[in-house]
């Protein structure tokens, strides 16, 4: 996690470099507000790798160049089965989206459909509590 953390920490230092000369040179406000929120992001997702390799203590095994084989063997993480949940989101989405450029009661069900779609990827994992069947 630590090259990942370095590789977003080069990202921020470009967008940050990048957004000065921009906002130095340019004089329309789009470009300075994407190359901001660039900076902003990437920033952000570095910080995140630096904390995760701090809390397992050094990270993975990749990440060490003593490591052997042997101590990545066994389970790699929970991968889920497939799922309706991102096409019945990006619909809700879209429709969201066609509400706003052509009629209200489009924006309520675009909204209703994306809420649902977004509780079912919340709590599709969830764990009801009984024996497991």
């Amino acid at each position: 996690m630590k090259a990942e953390g370095w590789l977003f920490t080069v990202m921020t230092v470009f967008f940050a470099v990048t957004g000065l000369v921009y906002g130095f040179w340019a004089r329309e406000p789009a470009g300075k507000a994407i190359l901001t929120v660039a900076f902003l992001m990437s920033a952000l997702v570095a910080l995140f790798w630096f904390v995760q390799h701090q809390r397992r203590g050094g990270g993975r095994p990749q990440d060490r160049k003593d490591a052997e084989i042997v101590e990545n063997a066994g389970p790699m993480g929970f991968f889920p089965a497939r799922s309706g949940y991102p096409v019945l989101t990006a619909a809700g989405l879209a429709v969201f989206a066609l509400g706003l450029v052509f009629a209200r009661w489009l924006i309520v069900c675009g909204a209703v459909l994306l809420a649902f779609a977004v509780f079912g990827f919340i709590f599709q994992y969830h764990d009801r509590g009984d024996d497991g069947a």
